[in-house]
């Protein structure tokens, strides 16, 4: 018999949908002090286990909330729920709808608990991501330079790539300055620095986005970073099996870093070569460079040994 207690909820930017697995159903403004009296509740009635998607944001504060008070929390991606109301015959959608939904995903999935990131590791990821927004619309800008008509717009243009330099020079600033205060950072980096074809951006990157590095499983960190290749056979066919999913910032640093590591770094071109030799095609073959070299990243931070091409090679 089913004893213990589950929520789900669902999170928009105004309300917070509850459905708890007792049958209890309560909606609440999406407000700090109102959240903090919610977790409260749930901690006092000894909840197992809260389930809530991913809102862009707007589910920080409940996150936040539930590690602090130590209640075993669940972000869950916001398809794999839709698929599973799906398979339940739930057609229909509501916030009510999918709370309750929530709620059986917890009590059936057991989708496996995580604490929010650290508040460091939050400034860490904003600044990461507001470098990556500025880098976005510098490229964008130098673009539109080069068809430019006109010296008004031409030196419209010029004046805002000047601008966002600067802004991306202040960033940076930020992230260093943000970094120099956290030890275990500074060994974390000094590991990741170590690695031919890995450099700054890398390894910022993956302190941020990827802050499980170093705690999992090769096949495990390698799916998070959507970098595992997935079987795609049934009966007596054997389909082409493919890459999807997981975090795309983390790709992105992955694939750059790979492409540097091809020219400065030997065990990652004699992989690339050996895999191009038996036929395999160049993208298929990044990526799996990227895994590997993911993989190297990965044993690098759980064992705290800088690289080293003689142990990699063996």
């Amino acid at each position: 018999m089913e004893t213990e207690l589950r929520v789900g909820v669902d999170v928009s930017s105004t309300t917070l949908d509850v459905a708890w697995s007792d049958g209890r159903e309560e909606q609440v403004a999406n407000h700090h002090a109102l959240v903090e009296k919610l977790v409260l509740k749930m901690k006092e009635a000894g909840v197992s286990l809260v389930v809530f998607e991913a809102t862009g944001g707007y589910e920080r504060d409940l996150h936040c909330e539930l590690s602090r008070a130590d209640v075993p929390a669940a972000m869950v991606n916001p398809r794999q729920v839709r698929d599973f109301a799906k398979a339940m015959g739930r057609l229909a959608k509501t916030d009510r709808i999918d709370a309750k939904t929530l709620c059986d995903f917890a009590m059936r999935v057991r989708p496996e608990p995580k604490p929010a990131p650290s508040e460091a590791t939050q400034e860490l990821q904003a600044l990461a991501r507001r470098r990556a927004q500025l880098i976005e619309m510098k490229q964008a800008e130098e673009n539109r330079l080069i068809h430019a008509l006109g010296k008004v717009v031409t030196k419209n243009l010029k004046a805002h790539i000047r601008w966002l330099e600067t802004e991306i020079s202040s960033v940076d600033g930020g992230i260093d300055k943000h970094l120099k205060g956290h030890d275990e950072w500074k060994r974390e980096l000094t590991l990741l620095d170590s690695v031919p074809g890995v450099g700054r951006v890398t390894a910022f990157t993956l302190l941020s986005e990827l802050p499980e590095l170093g705690t999992l499983s090769r096949k495990k960190v390698a799916a998070l970073a959507g970098v595992a290749p997935l079987n795609r056979d049934s009966g007596n066919m054997r389909g082409k099996r493919c890459c999807w999913g997981g975090r795309s910032e983390v790709r992105a640093v992955l694939y750059m870093a790979t492409l540097a590591g091809l020219k400065h770094n030997p065990e990652i071109r004699s992989h690339f070569d050996s895999l191009v030799a038996r036929g395999k095609g160049g993208k298929v073959a990044m990526v799996a460079c990227m895994r590997r070299l993911l993989t190297w990243l990965n044993a690098i931070v759980a064992s705290s040994t800088p690289w080293n091409p003689i142990l990699v090679a063996t």
